[in-house]
C-alpha cells in the first residue's frame, strides 16, 4: 500500500475511527508512513505485513492497550524513526517503543511483543484505509491493491458495529 499523497486520505479515514482506535492510529502513523514506504525492508518483513491477520483476540487487546495509553497519557511519536538506524520490521518495532518508556511494559501487559504490536497496527491501519477507500475516490486511487490483505479488510467489515459502538462511546457527551 503506498502513502496517500493527500492528507485529506489518511486522515479522513481517520475521523470514521472511534476514539480508542484512533489514539492508538495516531500513536503510529509515522512509523506506519515509514513502513509503507520502507521498500528497503527485507522480503520476509514485506510478506509479514501483508500475511499478518487480525483477529477478535487481537482487536481486543489493541482497544485495551490503547485506552491504558490514553488514561496514562501517552503520546503519539513526534518524530518518525530516524532511516539510519531502521533496516528491519524489528528496527522499527524497537523505535516505535523506544519513544516512551511506558510504551513497552505497556503492551507487554496485552501479550504483544514490540513486532507484533506493530503488524497488527499495521494490519488495522491498512485495512482501515482500504475498508474508508471504498468511499473516497481519491484514497483508492492511492492503494496498492497488490498489498491488500483481504482477511483484514473482511475483519474490520464484520467489526463494523463494534467500531460503531466504540465511536458512540468515546464521543463527548453535551
Amino acid at each position: 500500500m503506498k502513502m496517500p499523497s493527500h492528507r485529506a486520505g489518511l486522515f479522513g479515514f481517520m475521523h470514521q475511527l472511534p476514539k480508542s482506535l484512533l489514539a492508538l492510529v495516531l500513536l503510529l502513523v509515522p512509523l506506519w508512513a515509514q513502513a509503507q514506504g520502507m521498500a528497503a525492508l527485507p522480503v520476509a518483513d514485506q510478506e509479514a505485513i501483508h500475511n499478518y491477520n487480525l483477529n477478535d483476540d487481537v482487536f481486543n487487546r489493541l482497544i485495551a492497550a490503547t485506552k491504558e495509553a490514553r488514561v496514562e497519557g501517552i503520546k503519539p511519536q513526534e518524530q518518525p524513526a530516524d532511516p539510519s538506524k531502521v533496516h528491519t520490521l524489528d528496527d522499527l518495532a524497537l523505535q516505535a517503543v523506544s519513544g516512551d518508556p511506558r510504551i513497552s511494559p505497556l503492551i507487554k501487559r496485552y501479550g504483544f511483543t514490540p513486532r507484533e504490536f506493530l503488524l497488527a497496527n499495521i494490519a488495522l491501519m491498512n485495512a482501515a484505509m482500504v475498508e474508508q477507500s471504498k468511499a473516497q475516490p481519491e484514497l483508492a486511487s492511492q492503494i496498492d491493491q497488490t498489498k491488500v490483505n483481504q482477511a483484514n479488510v473482511t475483519f474490520i467489515e464484520a467489526h463494523q458495529a463494534q467500531i460503531q459502538a466504540l465511536m458512540q462511546s468515546g464521543a463527548p457527551q453535551h
